[in-house]
């Protein structure tokens, strides 16, 4: 339950909107919306796009570790 709290985290300290990053992950904003409110589950494809993106490990995106390399 951790990732939804930790993918909206960085995007608002990247300053960017949860339009911006559905575009990263070339999809609807209203999907991606419902990934940051955990009423879907972010697929694998979409959390290594965001790992990459926001460079921290996927340990620390899905809330295994609080270190973000």
């Amino acid at each position: 339950m951790y990732m939804n709290l930790r993918i909206r985290d960085l995007r608002e300290d990247s300053d960017l909107t949860q339009k911006q990053v559905a575009d990263i992950l070339f999809c609807d904003q209203s999907l991606y919306s419902k990934y940051e409110r955990g009423e879907r589950a972010l697929p694998l494809e979409f959390a290594l796009k965001l790992a990459n993106f926001y460079q921290v490990s996927l340990d620390y995106l899905v809330g295994r570790s609080n270190r973000k390399k």
